[in-house]
């Protein structure tokens, strides 16, 4: 039987980030995170305003008791790379922090 060979992480490859026209870019105002076996499942949701014309209308979201907010995204992660994004993440949020300072 042939070995199976490991390919490298990094194989010096540059990556061409693509933007395809159907992406749609949407605000995520929540977001969930699930342990399923041996990844994290990240779901993005957005909660998009009421429209709100009067009190009529108020009293209608008051009653409804709940907010609907579409989920816009989800993938999953392997536990070895998650913390990798969480610290582009916190490099990112120190970044804009700083800026905000000035």
């Amino acid at each position: 039987m042939a070995k199976k060979k490991e390919i490298p992480p990094s194989m010096g490859l540059t990556i061409d980030f693509n933007f395809p026209d159907y992406i749609i870019t949407r605000f995520a105002t929540n977001m969930t995170i699930q342990t399923i076996e041996n990844e994290f499942k990240i779901s993005f949701f957005e909660l998009k305003p009421a429209m709100i014309l009067s009190e009529e209308d108020i009293e209608k979201i008051r009653k409804q008791g709940t907010a609907r907010a579409d989920c816009i995204g989800s993938f999953i992660i392997t536990p070895d790379r998650l913390p990798k994004f969480i610290q582009v993440l916190n490099e990112h949020l120190s970044k804009y922090n700083k800026r905000q300072e000035k």
